[in-house]
């Protein structure tokens, strides 16, 4: 899945550890989660919306390309 939470968390000059504790979870899932190792549960990335004032597809997109 991709993601925009580094550009996010760059433009308001956090640090993964910044993110994590806003999130309430470890730094090493916040960098799992942006380099695309793992995917958010549906409630993280219910709460990184809340935190960014953004629409989960805001942040998050699918990167499994649509084809018609």
């Amino acid at each position: 899945m991709k993601n925009r939470l580094k550009v996010l968390r760059a433009e308001r000059d956090w640090t993964q550890a910044d993110l994590a504790t806003a999130l309430e979870v470890s730094r090493q899932t916040i960098n799992a989660i942006e380099t695309g190792k793992f995917d958010p549960s549906l409630p993280l990335a219910f709460k990184a919306a809340r935190l960014f004032g953004l629409k989960i597809e805001d942040i998050f997109q699918d990167d499994v390309s649509e084809t018609t």
